[in-house]
């Protein structure tokens, strides 16, 4: 067998290509950055025809970089932004418009719409989602409106997916034979699956007016799903999983109330759950973790945190207090503490508990004493806030204490952060030696499903930790702080 595996990770800011060995090793990577589209206030949109140009770069990239070829990988996982949301003609290949990033607001109208006088819950008993701008059904629906494509949508000339299809459509040969498909995961967020039968559904698909031509397979999210063309010839393409769900899975968490969150552009906790959907009635999302082929499917609670290492870039880019993202954790350190100022970031109004859309950024305690350090503590610190939120959401529909929570993303190379995060939450933050988990949880998963790995015990011996945060902030300062932090979301659910 070959000795290697790839991992293709298309995320919200950048594409890369990583290649593991036996151990779990980086042996190469290349990555790429792609560009971020505002048409309107609120839009956010992606290119997808770079997207597909930045994938094969960085593979080829990658494999250059360590002197592979295709042959010596044994198989290959996607993981990607999850709800973006893609268009394309089957013929030509070509996207009839950019993509609907998952961050975009613009069918706030139609969800409202859709909601039908029965608020936004209308659909969460079938799919475990609330009626909100995140998911794709909504984002499909206003392309096909907005461009005119109902008939040709019924007529079986558009296919829709969301990035992992895009990708994988094209790496499995696109107009010449490629696979139109997407796993159950990110079946998952479109709103058009069922979510016990994980089948796409006819009533959904009706009430948001999504035809059943333009949809993809729904396959397992670890097991044989294709063989590549183009810069990975011949490799096997095994498993895909949405992003979120591949670092819980890097995480190593198969084990029902096993928990980890994610620090990038925005923060994603989600605990496996097991093999039954867990209703929320805290505000959080009921979602599939992933499925073996062949086995049941296992299910996770997820809460979503729209803008947490994407305030970092906007103090960066649109203001200009820092002028590298790194620079952030020391201007927070020129200061002793927040200085009373609180930054909600809801540039996409407020996900998880809150599902308010209508909620804008506000940043409240400002005195003639705060300067930019406080402001960068304060964006910081919104993180750990946003995180709190969810965790004392799912806690409260899981029934189950954490002891520790397993973090990942670039933002917990930030001390400060990590910190304060577990002093706010009263429970150990424990980092992996691999942070960046996502792609590692597509290759674990790409390479269990050809024997590269034998289970999920050979997986779970090679988590090692790397760094440990032990709160150390009384009880009485928490609930304080926690209690100006409930003030300054009001302040942001009030502006509208």
């Amino acid at each position: 067998m070959p000795e290697y595996v790839g991992a293709l990770d298309q995320g919200t800011t950048s594409t890369r290509f990583m290649v593991f060995d036996h151990a779990g090793t980086v042996v190469s990577l290349d990555q790429k950055e792609h560009s971020q589209i505002f048409p309107e206030p609120g839009w956010v949109e992606h290119d997808p025809g770079e997207i597909w140009l930045n994938t094969v770069s960085v593979i080829e990239g990658a494999l250059s970089r360590a002197g592979l070829d295709p042959g010596d990988l044994a198989a290959v996982g996607i993981t990607n932004q999850r709800e973006t949301t893609v268009v394309w003609d089957r013929s030509t290949g070509e996207p009839v418009a950019n993509a609907i990033v998952w961050q975009d607001t613009r069918t706030a109208g139609l969800c409202k719409a859709l909601e039908a006088g029965e608020g936004p819950d209308r659909f969460r008993a079938k799919t475990g989602l609330p009626l909100a701008t995140y998911f794709a059904g909504p984002k499909v629906r206003w392309l096909l409106d907005e461009h005119d494509l109902g008939d040709r949508a019924v007529g079986g000339e558009l296919a829709f997916g969301t990035i992992d299809s895009w990708v994988a459509w094209n790496l499995t040969g696109g107009t010449e034979g490629g696979q139109h498909v997407t796993d159950v995961t990110n079946a998952s967020r479109t709103m058009l699956m069922d979510l016990a039968t994980t089948t796409w559904d006819s009533d959904l698909l009706m009430e948001l007016g999504v035809p059943t031509h333009m949809l993809p397979e729904i396959v397992a999210s670890v097991g044989h799903i294709g063989s590549c063309a183009g810069p990975l010839s011949g490799v096997p393409l095994t498993a895909i999983l949405g992003d979120q769900q591949a670092a819980l899975f890097g995480q190593v968490c198969f084990k029902p109330g096993d928990a980890k969150n994610t620090y990038g552009t925005g923060n994603f906790m989600l605990m496996n759950t097991g093999t039954d959907p867990v209703p929320s009635e805290s505000g959080l999302l009921s979602t599939v973790a992933y499925r073996i082929d062949g086995d049941e499917t296992v299910y996770a609670l997820e809460g979503s945190v729209a803008v947490t290492g994407s305030l970092v870039q906007w103090l960066r880019d649109n203001i200009g207090i820092i002028a590298e993202a790194s620079e952030v954790e020391d201007l927070a350190l020129s200061v002793e503490d927040n200085g009373d100022v609180y930054f909600v970031p809801a540039f996409s109004g407020l996900f998880a508990p809150h599902w308010r859309p209508d909620a804008r950024g506000v940043i409240i305690g400002l005195t003639r004493f705060a300067n930019k350090g406080h402001i960068a503590r304060a964006a910081l610190e919104s993180t750990a806030y946003q995180t709190k939120d969810v965790l004392d959401a799912m806690t409260a529909d899981s029934g189950v204490n954490l002891v520790e929570l397993r973090v990942d993303g670039g933002m917990t190379h930030n001390s400060l952060l990590m910190q304060f995060q577990a002093d706010l939450l009263g429970v150990e933050v424990v980092r992996p030696t691999i942070a960046e988990t996502t792609a590692l949880g597509a290759a674990y998963a790409a390479g269990l499903a050809v024997g590269f790995w034998s289970d999920f015990d050979e997986l779970t011996s090679r988590w090692v930790e790397s760094e440990r945060w032990v709160p150390d902030m009384t009880s009485d300062e928490r609930t304080r702080l926690q209690g100006r932090w409930r003030q300054a979301i009001h302040r942001s659910l009030d502006w509208v």
